[in-house]
């Protein structure tokens, strides 16, 4: 349902000629188009290598006693919280809505969670219990990961992978003098952008996963601002981390400013939100 604001440009427009969607701008986080080099990579091809990858992971987990099970508590809270989330993702990616949605704890102590293309989402415990992260934050980390995989990050970084084959199968001599491309380089990045499971995102990536996935969690009902707190832990957890300039990962203050300076955008979508729960 239109405010009293947006009808009144509705009416506007109809008077001109115009449509409503070209008058209300799009409520939200503004990160731009997905990357041309995504379509490089058939989508199906790098959600098929991540339904193998992340299988094998589970069956790896599961010789290990290390699968967290259906009626474990915390597998129960993370499938809650991504229920709420992932309605909000098909909005950002017309495929997500047709994926197999997964999500899976596994028994590592390792601070780390992932949502590899095609919807296929893990969280270690240690992330759960080492930051002692509520339903706030857990929404942000899980909605950080869902956005990797609908703005194809890692699709994109394997298509540049491809990109750079292409060139240096032109010629190592006129890749250097002309692309400025390493051919020695090429195998090591192609086998990087193979393995989705260690894949490394740009800080470009990681900050466009914040913000997309603040919205998602706010348009899911959860607090926004959690971002904040949520960095705060991951920093103080981090404290032997490098500095940002020597890291593909933004700084957590970095990422904090960023999540602050954007909260306006979202915050709206988290209180009609949280005023439409039961």
């Amino acid at each position: 349902m239109l405010s009293k604001r947006q009808f009144m440009y509705h009416c506007a427009g109809c008077a001109l000629g115009l449509s409503a969607s070209s008058l209300l701008a799009r409520e939200g986080v503004e990160v731009g188009k997905t990357s041309a080099f995504a379509n490089l990579v058939p989508a199906a091809q790098v959600e098929g290598s991540a339904n193998q990858q992340y299988a094998q992971m589970l069956k790896q987990a599961r010789e290990k006693n290390a699968l967290g099970a259906d009626d474990h508590p915390e597998v129960i809270r993370l499938r809650a919280i991504a229920q709420k989330l992932i309605p909000h993702s098909y909005e950002w990616n017309a495929r997500a809505r047709e994926w197999k949605w997964e999500i899976n704890l596994i028994g590592s102590s390792q601070i780390n969670a992932f949502c590899m293309p095609g919807g296929k989402i893990a969280f270690y415990h240690g992330i759960l219990d080492k930051l002692q992260l509520n339903d706030n934050e857990v929404a942000m980390v899980m909605g950080h990961e869902i956005a990797h995989a609908l703005r194809e990050h890692a699709r994109e970084r394997m298509g540049k992978s491809e990109a750079t084959n292409v060139l240096a199968s032109i010629g190592s001599a006129i890749a250097s003098a002309y692309f400025k491309v390493d051919p020695n380089l090429t195998d090591t990045v192609a086998k990087q952008g193979a393995n989705l499971l260690n894949l490394k995102f740009s800080r470009e990536d990681e900050t466009e996963a914040d913000l997309v996935g603040m919205e998602l969690a706010a348009r899911a009902g959860y607090d926004p601002r959690s971002g904040v707190s949520l960095w705060q832990k991951m920093s103080a957890a981090n404290k032997g981390a490098p500095p940002q300039w020597l890291s593909t990962h933004p700084s957590g203050s970095s990422r904090i400013k960023e999540i602050e300076a954007n909260l306006d955008k979202v915050m709206p979508l988290y209180e009609r939100s949280a005023q439409a729960k039961p």
